[in-house]
């Protein structure tokens, strides 16, 4: 049974950091990829990052380019999304989301199957 399970949301100041984790179970990240997505109060949900199966190939929304970073632990069945430079517009719920695939990690959503609870974040001083 596949899950994926986030957490690490909470309240920052603007400029402060976060890291959330997805910790997954029920297949093998090393065989998929797996993206953050987003959706913020009023809006759609929209594409954050992706890493891909092997680990190497880690891809941004221009929105979070040179302030967040995905990363993972296979150990741990876990991916992490470390968020700096914290700003307002970037209070929502978080959600990891796995991938079809194991090389595709973009912004279409149809092509990801399974998907956590969401972890809320909010920027806010």
């Amino acid at each position: 049974q596949v899950q994926l399970v986030e957490s690490g949301g909470g309240l920052a100041q603007p400029g402060g950091s976060l890291r959330l984790s997805c910790v997954v179970s029920g297949f093998t990240l090393g065989n998929f990829a797996v993206s953050w997505f987003r959706q913020a109060p009023g809006k759609g949900r929209e594409w954050v990052s992706g890493l891909d199966s092997t680990g190497t190939d880690a891809t941004y929304a221009d929105f979070v380019k040179e302030r967040f970073t995905v990363s993972r632990d296979i150990a741990k069945n876990t991916v992490y999304l470390q968020m700096n430079g914290l700003k307002p517009e970037d209070t929502a719920l978080y959600y990891c989301a796995k991938s079809k695939f194991s090389f595709y990690s973009g912004y279409y959503q149809p092509d990801y199957d399974f998907w956590g609870q969401g972890t809320q974040v909010t920027v806010s001083s």
